[in-house]
């Protein structure tokens, strides 16, 4: 299933011609939209359509380069699409593949991986790993909702952002997120209707571990007593743990000083824990990162002897593990508070030869010590922009092997050309992650030998 090249970026312009036509699917966007060719050769971006089918389409928006397009009816459909879970599909943005077969799925992100290493970093992987999947409902264990007081409805609407950002999804329940959340998004909304300060609350974050399910409620305005009494007994009638957020990330705090509970999940197969913060990151898809961190360590294939780096590391999610198997990993992380609490990781599980600095792994680094020390290998997890500034100023001539884990297949795509093309490293395998079923996220993980 080929994905389309062409960037869809929203556009508006006057004049839109709305009148209903046919089109003819060619492929499947990396954003999970259905690509199409008006009669001129226009391209043509068709939401709710599926590589194979005919549908009848309503023009949404218009560009120079490209138009894009809303599904009205599927006159011929995929044998591919299948019926959503979800009844708030097609509206909610939060997921674009749900019509589309599981298995199909992971095919189109594992295309969309390949095409970019292929085009923009003119590489090849010598091996395509097998894609990691699991349990493609209820998995996502963090996540935001935005919330918007709605007066012409006379409610308070609590959700993702529609396909159309300018607007929240009028959610009833979410089939993606773990049911202790998505199950009870009707009970949340019902109870920030219910405070005063309902116009002043814009957004509402999850976060779950092993144990309770932390809400953080960003308020804007002081809240009245009334209103934190109204959020503590929510908190103990659905089991939440309630923190506010009247300010920035450091502003957060538990609802009940004399009661805050520990978060933390546990990664059974290295006997580590790790404690987390209510907006800390951790990856969303719990069972989903076990077997990413596995494949991971054993692509690295290290030794009791090896030192590794560790770019990225966060709370230490690799690093912990990697500290079970060999001499010395080093993390490197540029969020001071996430370095604290790696640290405080690895005193807790009583590892002493897992080392964290906290440094801007965009900017330059040549002078600091840790970039100086000498490894035998490399792990690294940048963020959607990629590690070209920190790959271009490491020492890489004593590291044999370097894993990317990655959440953006266009920049691996452009680093891994970096590595092969410029530093000598052959690209000897590539895969894809489920790690967001259902939507067109592309997590990937690749291999690089000297």
């Amino acid at each position: 299933m080929a994905a389309c090249s062409v960037s869809p970026v929203p556009c508006h312009v006057a004049r839109l011609d709305r009148t209903p036509f046919q089109a003819r699917i060619l492929d499947l966007s990396h954003d999970g939209r259905g690509v199409a060719r008006r009669e001129d050769g226009k391209t043509v971006f068709i939401s709710g359509a599926l590589p194979g089918e005919t549908v009848l389409a309503e023009a949404t928006a218009r560009s120079r380069r490209f138009d894009e397009a809303r599904t009205l009816q599927v006159l011929e459909a995929s044998p591919d699409r299948v019926e959503p879970r979800c009844p708030h599909f097609g509206t909610c943005g939060g997921c674009v593949l749900q019509h589309l077969d599981e298995g199909r799925q992971i095919l189109a992100k594992q295309h969309v991986l390949l095409e970019n290493l292929e085009r923009i970093g003119r590489v090849q992987p010598g091996e395509v790993l097998p894609p990691l999947t699991t349990s493609s409902w209820g998995y996502r264990r963090k996540g935001r909702f935005s919330v918007r007081r709605v007066n012409r409805k006379d409610r308070t609407l609590v959700g993702f952002r529609e396909q159309d950002p300018r607007f929240v999804a009028d959610l009833r329940e979410c089939h993606t997120t773990i049911p202790q959340v998505g199950m009870k998004i009707e009970a949340l909304a019902a109870l920030v209707d219910r405070l005063q300060a309902r116009e002043h609350i814009p957004q509402i974050e999850f976060i779950a571990g092993d144990g309770p399910v932390a809400l953080t409620v960003r308020h804007l305005v002081p809240l009245e007593e009334s209103d934190r009494a109204a959020l503590a007994a929510f908190g103990r009638e659905h089991g939440f743990a309630i923190f506010l957020q009247p300010g920035g990330v450091d502003s957060v705090h538990p609802l009940d000083p004399g009661h805050v509970p520990e978060l933390a999940f546990r990664l059974p197969q290295w006997n580590v824990e790790l404690a987390f913060q209510p907006l800390d990151f951790i990856q969303v898809n719990g069972r989903l990162n076990e077997l990413m961190i596995a494949r991971a360590l054993e692509m690295l294939d290290t030794a009791p002897e090896h030192r590794v780096l560790d770019l990225f590391c966060g709370l230490g999610n690799f690093t912990l593990p990697l500290a079970r198997q060999v001499r010395e990993v080093v993390g490197v992380e540029g969020d001071p508070g996430l370095v604290a609490r790696a640290r405080a990781n690895a005193e807790r599980n009583g590892l002493d030869n897992a080392r964290f600095h906290a440094a801007d792994l965009t900017r330059d680094q040549r002078g600091a010590p840790w970039m100086r020390q000498g490894f035998d290998r490399l792990l690294l997890a940048p963020p959607r922009s990629g590690a070209d500034e920190v790959l271009k100023q490491l020492p890489l001539q004593d590291i044999d092997r370097i894993v990317y884990v990655s959440c953006h297949p266009g920049s691996l795509a452009r680093d891994a050309g970096f590595l092969v093309h410029e530093r000598g490293y052959r690209l000897v395998s590539a895969g894809v992650m489920d790690m967001f079923p259902h939507t067109a996220h592309v997590e990937s993980i690749a291999l690089f030998v000297r």
